[in-house]
């Protein structure tokens, strides 16, 4: 049996007098698109980026790809490709340019001109980032995602920001790597898009995993389907300020 491609056990981060995530455990299965449901201010955005080794933890234990995301860190990131909620990009750069230029540390990187037309974005491969609209500026990180073939590729919020056609086009990209046998992690706040793609979910709150399992059986949880479900376990978030 293939180990899991994240395991996580007791993640804890404090901002000052703010706890981010409060003992949080997640285990995410090689293959599987998992997915992370939780409103602002859950712990979502810094639990994946302790994954990825933008942020030390306070305590518990990390291993992504078997890899500890600190020690390891230039050989995990060889292996995995990130899009967060927030990238600062060279506005400068011509997207066949920097995906040509990033993919040069990897050692595997996706055709180019394959890539660019996956994300729907060949009619722009000549123009520089700081150009694009907001919408194609989301769809070129994700083709920074992919531009090392990674094994495992973590996704915060991707479809931000996207009209419902680049939307359905991601989720097809989703599909793919799926059946190509990688794995997916992604955060989301669109119950639907959930449903549509993850074979399980986790629902964060409060910085810990308060449900977890296949959508359908989480949905089963309680009234009004997933929504429903996440709606009844997830009210008092409000209540909490911190980091997402």
């Amino acid at each position: 049996m293939a180990h899991p491609s994240i395991e996580i056990s007791g993640l804890r981060k404090r901002y000052g007098s703010v706890v981010a995530l409060d003992g949080l455990d997640l285990v995410v299965r090689h293959g599987e698109v998992y997915g992370l449901l939780g409103r602002n201010g859950a712990g979502k955005t810094t639990a994946i980026e302790t994954m990825v080794g933008l942020l030390r933890p306070d305590a518990g234990s990390i291993r992504v790809l078997g890899l500890d995301p600190h020690r390891d860190n230039l050989n995990l990131r060889r292996r995995i490709g990130v899009q967060l909620q927030e990238e600062v990009f060279n506005p400068y750069m011509r997207l066949a340019e920097a995906l040509m230029f990033l993919g040069s540390f990897y050692p595997r990187r996706a055709a180019i001109p394959v890539l660019l037309d996956r994300v729907g974005l060949t009619s722009e491969a000549a123009r520089m980032y700081g150009r694009l609209s907001g919408g194609q500026r989301r769809r070129f990180l994700l083709a920074l995602a992919l531009v090392g073939e990674p094994e495992l590729v973590v996704l915060d919020e991707p479809t931000a920001g996207l009209d419902a056609h680049a939307r359905q086009a991601l989720w097809g990209m989703i599909r793919d790597l799926k059946a190509q046998g990688r794995t997916v992690l992604l955060a989301t706040h669109h119950l639907e898009e959930a449903q549509a793609l993850c074979d399980r979910v986790a629902i964060v709150h409060r910085g810990r995993v308060i449900a977890t399992g296949p959508p359908a059986e989480v949905a089963a949880m309680g009234r009004g389907g997933l929504e429903g479900v996440f709606l009844a376990l997830t009210d008092d978030a409000g209540k909490a300020s911190g980091p997402p």
